[in-house]
């Protein structure tokens, strides 16, 4: 699927913000990185920074996993996003806590259950951490959250199973990015 290049109206950004999301090992911290350095944008992996700045409220024993504070994530990221220059990459699991003035384009990772399970696997996480994220992975939950939350015309959903599907993405992405203003 290409990647129809339209400027959204109501912003007077120099360039586009893209949010990169879909269920964890889908590929999106990768593609962002690539995408990022290929068109000389910042990348901003949500969950990274969250840590690195003590924006974190808690952390869920039972999913492993940090819980970011929303309101101190959505700050910090207000400072970068909120402005004209754009230009930004982002990429987080989720979608749905963002304001959708923020991004131009939503791409959504998707990945076969199998490929899935294998990759979560081979980052030691839980039989549990994989059941719960190849369960969302099969309800398209992250499909369907950037669909209920963005325009359609600017929701992409791409599989990202293999390399050739993760280099067409990446293809795509830029393409959308240089047509984009």
């Amino acid at each position: 699927a290409t990647m129809g290049g339209s400027k959204n109206p109501r912003t007077r950004r120099t360039r586009p913000n893209v949010l990169i999301t879909g269920t964890p090992a889908t590929g999106k911290s990768s593609l962002a990185e690539r995408v990022a350095a290929a068109a000389g944008m910042t990348q901003y992996d949500v969950s990274k920074i969250a840590k690195a700045e003590n924006l974190c409220e808690s952390y869920d024993e039972a999913m492993d996993t940090h819980v970011i504070d929303e309101d101190k994530v959505l700050d910090h990221m207000e400072e970068r996003l909120g402005t004209e220059e754009g230009g930004v990459v982002v990429d987080y699991h989720s979608c749905d806590l963002f304001p959708e003035r923020w991004f131009d384009l939503v791409v959504v990772l998707t990945c076969d259950n199998t490929e899935l399970y294998e990759r979560l696997e081979s980052r030691g996480y839980s039989e549990k951490k994989i059941r719960e994220n190849v369960e969302c992975e099969i309800f398209q939950t992250v499909v369907e959250e950037a669909r209920d939350s963005y325009a359609e015309e600017i929701v992409r959903v791409c599989p990202s199973n293999d390399i050739e599907e993760m280099e067409l993405n990446e293809k795509d992405v830029l393409e959308w990015i240089n047509k984009w203003g």
